[in-house]
């Protein structure tokens, strides 16, 4: 990354140790250290992002190089997996309201209901039979 040498160290450690100090010079190192370990960071993670979108560039390029020359020269096994994937793409892109689902389908005639008994009025005693039985 940067090209510096021993005796270029020597040098930097020296100035930074007359301008800042033995009191500030750890904690100015510190800070440095952490800045250029952030800056790394996020170099290599936008370079792994850029080799990402590569590979996935090179794939669809491949793809449609594929598809120009037509799937002439494939294997039978190959054609045949074709076959079935784009099958099951058409499965999946069609909607669900149009599958031919067999269902069962409910009964034509009407089903009987059994209806309950109506209650029988109770025979009603004046409460004053009760307290005199007793």
């Amino acid at each position: 990354m940067f090209d510096i040498g021993f005796w270029e160290l020597v040098l930097i450690s020296v100035v930074g140790l007359v301008v800042l100090g033995p009191e500030r010079l750890p904690t100015a190192i510190r800070s440095v250290s952490r800045f250029i370990s952030s800056a790394k960071a996020m170099a290599n993670n936008v370079k792994d992002e850029l080799s990402h979108e590569l590979k996935v560039q090179e794939l669809q390029e491949n793809l449609r190089k594929a598809e120009k020359m037509g799937m002439e020269d494939l294997s039978p096994e190959l054609k045949s997996s074709v076959e079935e994937l784009k099958q099951a793409a058409k499965e999946v892109t069609r909607p669900y309201a149009s599958d031919k689902v067999t269902t069962a389908e409910p009964d034509s005639r009407p089903q009987e209901t059994v209806q309950p008994e109506p209650a029988k009025p109770a025979e009603n005693e004046s409460p004053e039979k009760d307290l005199n039985k007793g």
